[in-house]
C-alpha cells in the first residue's frame, strides 16, 4: 500500500552536502524529507575520507615504528593486526555516522526515509522503503546528492575474479601478500602505499604516462620517485587487457610497448575512477539531463535542466571532494533559503592527496598557468631546505608556487611534503585575501614551523620553463 505525501523539499542522498542542506531547510520552516538508501553520511563518512584516512594513520604508525632506528628508538619486530586496524576504522565511522543520524532525527520538520528513490515526474518521487513497501512523494523543490561509486573497467575476465574496490579492501582481515593496483590516481596511490606499509608487496599499474595524470610532470615524477624509494613497483603507460585466476593468484595481462606481460599477485584492487549514482534515479521521468557519463548537468547555481531540481556533490561531475560538496550546500543555502546569488564561478578547489608525504594542491598547475597566456613566475624549493622537515627527518618532496608576474598574486601551488595539505591551506588563505606573494615572503612566522618555509620559498622566483617552451613553439 502506498502513502501519498507532499513536502516543501526532498533531499535524495545524505552525503556531506545533503545532510546539512536537509537540516537547514527544515530549520528554515520547510517540511523536508531526507531519503537515504544505505548509510547516513554518504561516501565520505562511510566509505571514503573517514575510513581511509583512519587506516592511513595506522599505516603511518607502522612506517614510523619501522623507522625507529633512524630516530635512535629501538622498537623491535613490527607486526600488523588487521582486525584491530579494521575495528578502529569501524568504530570511528560508526561514531561519525551516529552523530549525523542524531542531528537528523532530532531536527523538527525533517523526516528520514531509508530506501531507494526514483523519479516518477518532475516533482514526484517514489521511495522503495528498505523496510518494505513504497511511498509516493511530491515536493516543491528536489535536491539530488547521490554521489558516485567505483567504476568497473571493461577488462576481459574481471567479472570472474574476486577483485577489490575502495570499499571491500578496507574490510580485509589480513595483509595481502602481493597487492596489484589498477589505477595510479588518488585512490590507487593511497591504498597502495597504505598496504605496502602494512607489509604487502605492491605493484601499481597505470595506463597513463604518469601517476596523477592531472598534476604537473615534476610533481608526478617526484611522487613516483618517493613510492619507488619505499619499495613500490610502478608500471606506467600500459593497458590491462585481461584478468584471470590461477589457483590463489590473480594474473593481469598487460600490453606494453615491447609486447604482452603477465603480472601475478594474491589480491587485485581496481581503482580506475568513479561513476555517478544517477542510473537508478529514473531521471528521464523528470526530464533531467546528464552528460554521456551519467553526471547530472547543472548551471553555476547548481540547478539541473528542470526548474526547482538541483544536484550537488559528486553526482554532478567536476571536482569530487567532500569540501566541494559542502560548498555546494552553502551555495544552495544562500540562494534557496536566504535569497542570495551565490554561484560556483571562480570557486577555489583545494585538495590533498593523502600519500605520505601529502600532496596539497590549490589553484592552477604550472602547465595550466603557462597555457593561460599570463607571464608567470615559479617559486620552487625542496623540502630538504625546510628546517622543520629536517628536524623531523621528513624531508622528501618539494614546494612549488605559481605567481602572476604582473599582479604578484599567487595563481596556484603544489606542496608535496610533510603535512602538505596544511601548508597548502596557508597559501590558499593568501590567495583568498588576494595578497601578493611578497606578504608571505616577508611575513614573520614562528620558528621552527613548516609555515616559516614561506619566507624562503618566495625568496627566489624564476620564469617558468613551460611558459618559455610554449612561447618558442608559438613563434
Amino acid at each position: 500500500m502506498a502513502d501519498d505525501l507532499h513536502f516543501n523539499a526532498v533531499v535524495i542522498g545524505s552525503g556531506q552536502g545533503g545532510n546539512p542542506l536537509a537540516v537547514a531547510l527544515a530549520q528554515a520552516g520547510r517540511r523536508t524529507v531526507l531519503i537515504e538508501r544505505k548509510h547516513i553520511g554518504g561516501t565520505c563518512v562511510n566509505e571514503g575520507c573517514t575510513p581511509t584516512k583512519t587506516m592511513v594513520a595506522s599505516a603511518r604508525v607502522a612506517y614510523l615504528a619501522r623507522r625507529g632506528e633512524d630516530y635512535g628508538v629501538r622498537t623491535g619486530h613490527i607486526t600488523i593486526d588487521m582486525n584491530k586496524v579494521r575495528q578502529r576504522k569501524r568504530d570511528i565511522v560508526n561514531s561519525f555516522r551516529t552523530g549525523n543520524e542524531s542531528r537528523i532525527t532530532n531536527t523538527p520538520n525533517l523526516q528520514l526515509f531509508m530506501g531507494e528513490a526514483s523519479f516518477t515526474g518532475a516533482k514526484s518521487v517514489q521511495v522503495r522503503m528498505n523496510e518494505g513497501g513504497d511511498r509516493q512523494i511530491t515536493a516543491d523543490s528536489i535536491f539530488i546528492n547521490t554521489g558516485t561509486r567505483a567504476a568497473v573497467p571493461p577488462i576481459a575476465g574481471l567479472d570472474a575474479v574476486p577483485y577489490l574496490d575502495n570499499v571491500s579492501i578496507m574490510e580485509l582481515d589480513s595483509v595481502p601478500e602481493h597487492l596489484l593496483v589498477l589505477g595510479g590516481g588518488y585512490i590507487g596511490l593511497e591504498f597502495g602505499q597504505m598496504f605496502h606499509r602494512f607489509g604487502s608487496r605492491v605493484t601499481i599499474i597505470q595506463s597513463r604516462e604518469q601517476l596523477l595524470a592531472r598534476e604537473d610532470v615534476d610533481v608526478a615524477k617526484e611522487i613516483e620517485s618517493i613510492l619507488a624509494q619505499d619499495g613500490i613497483e610502478i608500471i606506467l603507460n600500459v593497458r590491462a587487457d585481461r584478468v584471470r585466476q590461477d589457483g590463489n593468484q590473480i594474473q593481469v595481462v598487460i600490453s606494453t610497448k615491447s609486447g604482452e606481460r603477465t603480472i601475478a599477485g594474491t589480491h587485485l584492487l581496481v581503482a580506475t575512477g568513479r561513476v555517478p549514482n544517477s542510473d537508478v534515479l529514473n531521471l528521464k521521468a523528470a526530464g533531467i539531463k546528464t552528460d554521456r557519463r551519467g553526471f547530472i548537468k547543472v548551471n553555476a547555481t547548481l540547478q539541473t535542466t528542470v526548474a526547482g531540481i538541483y544536484a550537488i556533490g559528486d553526482v554532478k561531475g567536476g571536482p569530487a571532494f567532500t569540501h566541494i560538496s559542502y560548498d555546494d550546500f552553502r551555495i544552495l543555502r544562500a540562494n534557496v533559503i536566504e535569497g542570495g546569488k551565490a554561484s560556483t564561478r571562480n570557486r577555489m578547489v583545494p585538495y590533498t592527496v593523502f600519500t605520505d608525504p601529502q600532496l596539497g594542491r590549490i589553484g592552477m598547475t604550472e602547465a595550466e598557468a603557462a597555457q593561460s597566456g599570463r607571464e608567470i613566475l615559479v617559486a620552487k624549493m625542496p623540502m630538504s631546505h625546510v628546517a622543520r622537515a629536517l628536524e623531523m627527518d621528513e624531508s622528501r618532496g618539494f614546494m612549488k608556487a605559481i605567481v602572476d608576474a604582473k599582479t604578484q598574486r599567487i595563481l596556484g601551488a603544489a606542496v608535496l611534503g610533510i603535512e602538505g595539505g596544511e601548508v597548502m591551506a596557508m597559501i590558499q588563505a593568501a590567495m583568498m585575501g588576494k595578497l601578493p606573494y611578497t606578504a608571505l615572503r616577508e611575513g614573520t612566522f614562528a620558528h621552527p614551523t613548516l609555515a616559516e618555509s614561506m619566507n624562503n620559498l618566495f625568496a627566489d622566483l624564476k620564469k617558468s620553463e613551460l611558459h618559455q617552451e610554449l612561447s618558442v613553439s608559438a613563434a
